[in-house]
């Protein structure tokens, strides 16, 4: 059965330079200020050294080329990149972005995920994405996604677990970096969001968030 769209006009571009949550903020990237902090974040002492293993570019040995890439991304409105702030201490923790922006079509993804070791395993790296899904559903889209490296373990298991829907495999879909790559595609539709987001906002509550950890999981929350 088919439906109707006949009233559908389409959602608008994101144009939001801040987005506050309850660990971090989001802020527009803007590499005069927040260079020196995801430079510090991404490749300083103690970072992770997976980080760049299923991403186009990285890692970076020069300033000069990271901040090249930065002023890149600062540049563009598709991809749209906002830089992660830890808010209990202000330091930049990453970046991510909304991306494969179709307005038309109300299609939408969260991608170039790129979070320091301070955020990983972390509330925070949930609240992050939790914020840009927030915000594509408010403005209108009908459809997020999630796409990555299908070898790539940790970002299948993310997907999975922040409640996207795996559709399947894309074989011999790019190469990057000299090696094929076979890409995995999930989604979340709009349909699904009210529920999905009253799981992330009960998982990110202080009731939930005890010290010591987590007393109910994401999957948990969503299945409460």
């Amino acid at each position: 059965m088919l439906t109707s769209l006949a009233d559908w006009k389409g959602a608008p571009t994101p144009s939001t330079q801040l987005i506050e949550g309850r660990f971090i903020r989001l802020e527009k990237l803007d590499p005069a200020r927040h260079a020196d902090g995801l430079w510090q974040a991404l490749e300083g002492p103690g970072a992770d050294p997976k980080l760049w293993d299923y991403l186009p570019y990285g890692p970076f040995s020069e300033r000069q080329a990271f901040d090249a890439w930065l002023d890149n991304h600062a540049a563009h409105l598709d991809p749209y990149f906002f830089t992660v702030i830890d808010r209990a201490n202000d330091q930049v923790q990453g970046i991510l972005s909304l991306m494969s922006i179709v307005p038309a079509q109300g299609r939408i993804e969260i991608g170039h995920v790129t979070f320091g070791a301070a955020m990983q395993r972390s509330p925070k790296s949930t609240e992050a994405v939790y914020l840009l899904a927030r915000e594509a559903f408010a403005l209108g889209y009908r459809r997020l996604e999630w796409k990555c490296n299908n070898a790539n373990a940790r970002s299948r298991y993310a997907a999975e677990r922040l409640g996207f829907t795996f559709e399947g495999v894309f074989r011999q879909h790019m190469v990057v970096k000299g090696q094929n790559r076979d890409t995995a595609w999930y989604s979340m539709l709009d349909s699904e969001w009210p529920v999905i987001g009253a799981a992330f906002e009960q998982w990110l509550s202080d009731e939930n968030q005890r010290e010591g950890g987590q007393v109910r999981s994401l999957a948990q929350c969503r299945s409460a």
